[in-house]
């Protein structure tokens, strides 16, 4: 029988491109302004990035009551609790979702994991075969290219190709795009993704510091929070609401 719940992960072997930025920027869009049922199993272990910008959410949430009236108004407009973050590690993390899909009063659209940045992590490989899409950024940058591409080749002719997952997709991202350089740029490494049999998202996500605004004492707007959707000015010339189209006609939710 068909798993219901949809598993995702934005995954990549080099650090610093965005994968735990797109898993909670997605994961609050998605939940807060389009009214899809997520969660997050963040397996980044030991850090959890993600649980722990959850505590420092939810401790401002309750200790600020500037946040705390935003929190009362969201809910009582969209009638929706913060999505679950359930901290993991990669050889737990698939047993952790399933018990909370079996726990969970209503569907899950969606679970996102959050993973380490190396397939030698133990458990990692195990976690990604058991995802149906895989999203990996990357950015034009020699080092990342050619990491990100030998992880994307790697699963592809591994366990995708081979019949050996339950991935359906696999598509790269390209991101901290750099306004200066010239589209053919981009045109020519697409080309060379395609030769490779890799997919490529057509959006492509712009390098702004926007990206890394949180929630703070200022109040000032910001851009990632588990509890809040991004600020709908800051998404502005961000391309997020086209990656978020193009992923759901991707994943036809």
């Amino acid at each position: 029988m068909e798993r219901e719940t949809l598993f995702i992960a934005f995954s990549t072997q080099k650090g610093g491109v965005g994968k735990t930025a797109f898993t909670v920027l997605l994961s609050s869009y998605m939940h807060y302004l389009d009214g899809k049922s997520i969660a997050v199993i963040d397996c980044d272990f030991p850090q959890h990035s993600i649980m722990e910008m959850r505590k420092r959410d939810s401790e401002l949430v309750f200790s600020d009551p500037f946040y705390k009236r935003m929190a009362f108004n969201q809910f009582k407009e969209i009638k929706k609790k913060a999505y679950p973050v359930i901290a993991s590690n990669p050889i737990d993390a698939i047993e952790d979702a399933e018990k909370l899909i079996a726990g969970s009063a209503e569907k899950i659209d969606i679970i996102f994991f959050d993973l380490p940045g190396t397939m030698n992590s133990k458990g990692v490989v195990k976690t990604l075969r058991e995802m149906d899409f895989i999203f990996a950024p990357i950015s034009a940058d020699r080092l990342v290219l050619a990491s990100t591409l030998s992880f994307a080749s790697s699963l592809n002719e591994n366990l995708i190709t081979v019949g050996k997952s339950s991935i359906k997709g696999l598509y790269l991202l390209w991101t901290m795009v750099d306004a200066r350089e010239k589209t053919p740029l981009y045109d020519a490494y697409t080309d060379a993704i395609d030769e490779l049999g890799l997919s490529i998202l057509n959006t492509r996500i712009p390098d702004t510091k926007r990206f890394r605004r949180e929630m703070d004492e200022t109040h000032r707007p910001f851009f990632r929070s588990t509890v809040f959707p991004p600020d709908k000015q800051l998404i502005k010339g961000c391309y997020i609401e086209e990656l978020v189209a193009e992923i759901y006609q991707i994943i036809n939710v």
